[in-house]
């Protein structure tokens, strides 16, 4: 009797594993609940960009991406450029290393913010033009950042 019960019990488990319902709850008919597949969040930024020349391109934008959406003005290629780098295994987010030796140019006061989360991941991050490092960061963004005049 007790090997028919752990037998049953394995076939259920495994059907159940099979049709994709790990819930352990019962639903009224006493079968189990399958439980909605989790995808994975959106990529959600806030951009805040200022003093780049431009009085169109400064201010506080919101993206969303899958789909693209938000108050950014670029929301579709910003989120193009997003998968893009992500299939790079790139992350746009990561700061200038502190021992990366860059060319002394100025690029413009323009300066960005970026937060949210990309890719899982919390990002907060800050951009300049303050170096050639920095400006070739930012404009690897584009279009999540705006062109910025030098």
């Amino acid at each position: 009797m007790l090997r028919r019960i752990v037998l049953t019990a394995t076939v259920t488990a495994v059907s159940a594993a099979a049709l994709g319902a790990t819930a352990t709850s019962a639903g009224a008919s006493g079968l189990p609940v399958p439980l909605p597949l989790l995808s994975p969040a959106p990529d959600r930024l806030t951009v805040v960009v200022s003093e780049t020349g431009n009085a169109r391109t400064d201010g506080r934008y919101e993206l969303e991406c899958a789909p693209p959406r938000g108050t950014h003005p670029a929301a579709e290629g910003a989120c193009e450029r997003l998968d893009q780098l992500a299939r790079q295994g790139k992350n746009p987010f990561k700061p200038v290393d502190k021992d990366q030796m860059c060319t002394q140019q100025a690029g413009g006061p323009a300066k960005a913010r970026v937060t949210g989360t990309w890719q899982g991941r919390r990002v907060n991050a800050t951009f300049t033009r303050t170096n050639g490092c920095e400006i070739s960061r930012w404009n690897s963004l584009h279009p999540v950042l705006p062109s910025a005049r030098s």
